[in-house]
């Protein structure tokens, strides 16, 4: 599968929709930007990538900034977007973060490749991506095959949203070279390239999709959707998909075991907290940007999503082999190669 870059426009195009269509926080988050998120806290600063900041799928990870939870956990923390899951991977194996704020998959991926990193607190049981058809194409692509030669849009090539572009043109027989794929990323750069056409199609998440259709008037046509617990069912075969978490190489986990076991227990809580608010109250919580300037409509995107999140933080063995039947569905670099799924998570570090 071909790769490409957006041209200059879309970075134009994403300012017609301003900040306010879910892009970067006026005001950044407890923890962002070089911000601690906990004052007094012991031991260096623990610098998370985030594959996207302002997605749903990675709430936990801001919303516990929010909380304080990380401070009352005494850690200090500094959360970084970098808009997507294979640059956040990029920058922790570069050594630029510590912890990255990614989906499972890359744990399976980077042991194909003989790099051993672990998943130790997950947040979402779901992909939660969903492949839309842009405006120009609503009468034209019909099909995952009518995907043949044209530019998807993703978050980033090797992230989730590209191993699900890969994953469908493969299921399809079409193979992976079936079509090109550009990084839109995500929030208003994402809803810019789409809205204005710069792809044929996008693998997109939430809040981006909502304040898409939003935008378009009416809703996009989709050829998958996995933002529930029954679609994720329906194509993987699995209750349960374990999708956003939190990974750090081994080596690193074993050197700070304390700190990854208040990181986990500071996801653990905020994901406990979400199971007991509603959407507005959540929302409330979260950078006000995020909201892409209609909160009540964020709120009731945050409803629909909880049900999809983890609610203890645990890994379960069903969830990481359905991750893995579909890596070796998509992922040529995985494909038949020996993958001992032991190493790539653990639960040892939620209580």
């Amino acid at each position: 599968m071909t790769r490409k870059r957006l041209l200059p426009a879309a970075a134009l195009l994403a300012l017609t929709i301003g900040l306010a269509a879910c892009g970067a926080p006026a005001s950044a988050p407890p923890g962002q930007n070089g911000a601690p998120a906990g004052q007094g806290g012991s031991g260096d600063k623990i610098i998370i990538g985030v594959g996207g900041q302002t997605l749903l799928t990675y709430m936990p990870t801001t919303l516990a900034a929010q909380l304080g939870y990380y401070k009352e956990e005494g850690l200090d923390v500094e959360l970084q977007d970098l808009q997507g899951g294979s640059k956040a991977l990029t920058a922790m194996i570069g050594g630029s973060t510590q912890v990255t704020s990614g989906y499972y998959e890359h744990t399976i991926q980077m042991q194909a490749k003989n790099q051993s990193i672990q998943a130790f607190v997950d947040m979402g049981e779901s992909s939660g991506v969903a492949l839309l058809v842009a405006p120009k194409n609503r009468d034209t692509i019909k099909s995952v095959a009518d995907l043949k030669g044209k530019n998807i849009g993703v978050t980033s090539p090797g992230s989730s949203t590209d191993m699900y572009v890969k994953y469908l043109l493969n299921k399809e027989g079409l193979g992976k070279d079936a079509a090109s794929v550009s990084a839109i990323g995500a929030g208003s750069s994402a809803v810019a390239a789409v809205e204005n056409s710069q792809v044929d199609a996008a693998v997109m998440l939430e809040p981006d999709i909502t304040v898409l259709n939003k935008r378009v008037g009416t809703p996009l046509p989709m050829l998958g959707d996995l933002r529930t617990r029954d679609q994720v069912k329906a194509l993987y075969g699995s209750d349960t998909w374990p999708s956003s978490c939190l990974y750090a190489k081994t080596e690193w986990l074993e050197k700070n075991p304390e700190k990854a076991k208040k990181l986990a227990t500071a996801i653990a809580r905020t994901l406990q907290w979400v199971q007991t608010h509603s959407g507005e109250e959540i929302a409330a919580q979260m950078p006000e940007a995020y909201a892409g300037g209609d909160r009540a409509q964020y709120a009731r995107v945050i409803d629909e999503l909880k049900l999809t999140m983890s609610k203890d933080g645990k890994f379960s063995e069903a969830g990481v082999n359905a991750v893995l039947d579909t890596q070796r569905v998509a992922n040529p670099e995985v494909g038949d190669k020996k993958i001992d799924l032991s190493k790539t998570y653990t639960n040892e570090y939620v209580s």
